[in-house]
């Protein structure tokens, strides 16, 4: 490490490191780091991104894909059964990943780049001068390093501290933050579907999920909103279930973890400061998934910082690009996921079965869920009332 950088980013995962590599590409001091001594592991995520969204940012590598998917399947309370297609004219409309390799491969290529990547390295605080960030403490091997920069990235996840010790507000209430665990499960066939199972039967406040990833595996896992675990534990729902639908399945695996369901916080900037992915709130408040969306923020953070660099003026009245961009961009789906999140943590099962019936007769498996909510809105407005603003 040196003692100086133009950036420094602080997180490791796929949003860390596109942001890296988008800032090292274009010749920037870039340094990133991560706490843990291997990127990409403990997994705390059911892997699943869609094939439209990765290949911006990268060509997809058999390494790192456990399964290709023709879609996705959501399961009512009763059973009833809504297929759906991410991409009709595709046979691969998405993969789920392996993340101990894929987050590899992505600070890989930002050390290609020309990035300075640091492992078992974790940030302690946040230097300032003059009113703006200028860099970040460090403890590596014991001992405690400062390091100047003009921008630090917080990309350090659901926990971000970079955040907070910035002056952002990153809290979250229990209604804002889904608690999951996930098993890797064995001796199973899952198919080619990522399935969802809705309704309090199976996760008060959230959903349950089955994601194939090859080899007779897959990730099996749960998250009920923190408001809702003072009732039902995440792990004692998901044995209930294999003890139902997979008895013969094997855990070869555990993580446990939290997910913001909380969509966008009001500030994602300030003076040599930006935070991105789950640091800043951009997983889906509805489907909890992040990947994509935190690529996509990184990869603006990244041409932002470049500017930054070419004017030499790292204030929030430049960094403000990075939010007005992704809230522009991102935000926008997030914000239509937390309105559809909101409504139907207060729908029952007896109405979620009665929208699933609803779409009986109508070939959804072309479909993906944009297309699939108006019709769903047409047919039971009174349930979906909240929606209309989307449809009407």
């Amino acid at each position: 490490m040196r003692s100086s950088y133009d950036v420094i980013i602080v997180g490791a995962g796929p949003g860390g490191s596109i942001t890296a590599k988008t800032c090292a590409q274009a010749g920037l001091e870039v340094l990133l780091i991560e706490k843990r001594q291997e990127i990409g592991d403990p997994v705390r995520c059911a892997e699943g991104v869609g094939k439209e969204g990765l290949i911006h940012h990268i060509e997809p590598d058999s390494r790192w894909i456990a399964a290709e998917l023709k879609g996705s399947m959501i399961f009512a309370p009763d059973g009833t059964e809504i297929k759906m297609s991410e991409e009709a004219s595709s046979q691969k409309a998405g993969f789920n990943l392996e993340r101990k390799i894929f987050d590899r491969v992505l600070a890989q290529q930002a050390a290609m780049a020309g990035a300075d990547v640091m492992v078992k390295t974790r940030a302690t605080g946040l230097l300032r001068s003059n009113g703006s960030i200028s860099g970040i403490k460090v403890m590596y091997m014991g001992e405690v390093t400062e390091i100047k920069a003009s921008i630090v990235i917080g990309a350090d996840g659901v926990e971000s501290k970079v955040g907070r010790w910035g002056g952002i507000d990153t809290s979250l209430k229990p209604v804002d933050i889904n608690t999951c665990t996930q098993f890797l499960v064995s001796n199973i066939d899952a198919g080619e579907y990522n399935k969802f199972y809705i309704g309090e039967k199976y996760a008060p406040g959230g959903y349950l999920w089955l994601f194939p990833k090859g080899e007779h595996t897959a990730n099996l896992g749960l998250g009920i909103l923190g408001s809702k675990c003072g009732t039902v534990r995440p792990i004692s729902l998901l044995h209930k279930f294999m003890e139902t639908y997979m008895p013969q399945g094997k855990i070869i695996e555990m993580v446990v973890g939290g997910v913001p369901v909380s969509g966008p916080i009001k500030q994602t900037v300030a003076n040599g400061l930006i935070l991105v992915g789950d640091a800043a709130r951009q997983s889906d408040p509805l489907t909890g998934g992040g990947i994509i969306n935190a690529m996509d923020a990184g990869k603006i953070a990244g041409e932002v910082c470049i500017k930054a660099k070419e004017k030499g003026d790292y204030s929030v009245k430049i960094l403000k690009e990075y939010e007005d961009r992704w809230r522009a961009t991102i935000g926008k789906e997030l914000s239509k996921s937390l309105m559809i999140k909101n409504l139907l943590i207060k729908v029952s099962d007896e109405q979620l079965n009665q929208l699933a019936h609803s779409l009986s007769g109508i070939d959804t498996s072309k479909m993906a869920l944009p297309k699939v909510l108006p019709i769903l809105f047409k047919k039971n407005p009174k349930i979906l009332w909240e929606l209309r603003t989307l449809f009407i």
